[in-house]
């Protein structure tokens, strides 16, 4: 299988034009010691330097280990996830050079896993004395053996243009439900054809990403809060899976309160516009805005911004849980140092996320005692942090938790796919809720039982 994939990859014409707009590692360049006898080794990555500081992050490491130099390969100059695995995949099939790679969800993880790109780290595991599930608040186990260590922690929560809420007489939530979550952006939405406000704009599912969007009543709950269990049987038969699909109507086909999905897709939306160019007053997203909520160069901030953790389901549930998601930083199988390639990916998810400046750790020696001086330091890297309620950014990321997480299955991808494939269905009114649901379970059974 993993023949005929790069096989394939390798016919692709044009692959070199490709491949030579990877970044700032020369792509097609042999790997070897650097001219002053330094180890080089080569970081494939989508993070942007605006979002990850690399040139400060691998200054504190070189500093720390003199006898590595680090060498950034940027897979997409504007941090696209997904054009960074194409030409990840891309540099694979023509046998680039690689010694640490970075993948952005537990569904390209589990993948590349999969192709056998990853190597498993046990033995240094073992050399180090530490477990992966202890040490970090990310376990990354795939098939019981780990091939990454988790980076940032980047729970979700919601974006509020506070500006906004204060001219509708809202408060900023710091306890509440999907019912008000909804009620808040009936009160919120505003005007009418261009220049529409909406109350809040989803950005997903698309085509097979941003499925985050599809579990909404699924992901704030302790225990099977993903599309499968832990023991890898489907989870669409959890009733809080119809509900979000009913949610999602509602707000969009019924109160006109979220942004159309069709128009998401056909002007190919991005949330951060849509937040800071105020077309929508709340969007739920990673708190990998954190680096952005006080403005950047690019996206200005024009107004106050508070922050509100995820709703829950009911009055009685607890608040805090929300979707977690993490650099998942892995050794290549195929790099020539993978003992030098090892030594930053667990600086970096240790110490090295302090140094970075950039987003709240996985690791667990970094804790709630530092959470404030981390985000004075994140925000005081945006234009206007006195236009943020950080108080309300505080205790919301202070508060959150994470959902018992379900390992990722080397066909995660193809579960994501099929259910946008139906929840596009579903929203564009082919079929109803009942049909979504019926053929989602059908769908991902399939997958389940041909890859068991």
């Amino acid at each position: 299988m993993k023949k005929n994939i790069w096989s394939g990859l390798l016919g692709i014409t044009l692959i070199g034009g490709l491949l030579a707009g990877c970044g700032s590692g020369s792509g097609g360049e042999t790997q070897g010691a650097a001219a002053d006898g330094k180890t080089e080794v080569r970081l494939y990555t989508y993070g942007t330097e605006e979002a990850y500081n690399w040139t400060g992050t691998f200054a504190a490491f070189e500093e720390k280990h003199p006898e590595i130099k680090m060498t950034l390969v940027q897979l997409s100059p504007k941090g696209d996830t997904q054009e960074a695995m194409k030409k990840l995949d891309l540099a694979a099939a023509s046998n680039e050079d690689m010694d640490v790679i970075m993948f952005s969800d537990p569904g390209s993880y589990a993948q590349h896993v999969g192709l056998g790109m990853a190597e498993p780290l046990e033995p240094y595991l073992e050399k180090d004395g530490y477990k992966v599930e202890e040490d970090y608040k990310i376990d990354t186990h795939i098939d019981g053996k780990v091939y990454a260590l988790p980076g940032k922690f980047n729970s979700w929560y919601v974006l509020l243009n506070k500006t906004m809420l204060d001219e509708a007489g809202l408060e900023v939530p710091t306890d509440w439900t999907w019912d008000e979550f909804a009620e808040y952006a009936k009160k919120l939405t505003q005007g009418e054809g261009a220049q529409k406000t909406y109350g809040t704009y989803f950005h997903g599912p698309q085509n097979g990403s941003w499925t985050e969007y599809m579990k909404l009543m699924l992901v704030n709950q302790p225990d099977n809060s993903d599309f499968l269990k832990a023991d890898g049987t489907s989870n669409l038969d959890d009733p809080n899976f119809k509900k979000t699909l009913e949610l999602r109507w509602k707000m969009e086909k019924e109160d006109g309160s979220a942004t159309p999905y069709e128009t998401m897709l056909s002007q190919k939306l991005n949330y951060r516009n849509e937040f800071f160019n105020e077309k929508a007053a709340m969007i739920i997203t990673g708190s990998w805005m954190t680096t952005e909520i006080g403005g950047t160069d690019q996206t200005p901030l024009n107004f106050e911004v508070a922050v509100a953790p995820i709703p829950k389901n009911a009055e009685g549930d607890e608040i805090g849980y929300s979707p977690v998601t993490t650099d998942f930083v892995s050794v290549a199988a195929s790099s020539k140092h993978k003992d030098e390639a090892y030594t930053f990916v667990r600086w970096y998810t240790t110490e090295g996320q302090e140094a970075q400046g950039k987003n709240i750790s996985s690791w667990k020696q970094s804790g709630d005692d530092k959470l404030e001086s981390t985000i004075d330091t994140i925000l005081s890297g945006t234009k206007a942090p006195d236009k943020v309620d950080k108080q309300s950014l505080v205790d919301t990321l202070k508060n959150s938790k994470a959902s018992k997480l379900v390992p990722p299955v080397t066909y995660q991808s193809e579960i994501y796919k099929a259910l946008s494939e139906e929840f596009e269905k579903f929203i564009f009114g082919q079929q109803d809720v009942d049909q979504t649901v019926n053929a989602s379970q059908e769908r991902v059974q399939k997958l389940i039982d041909s890859n068991s």
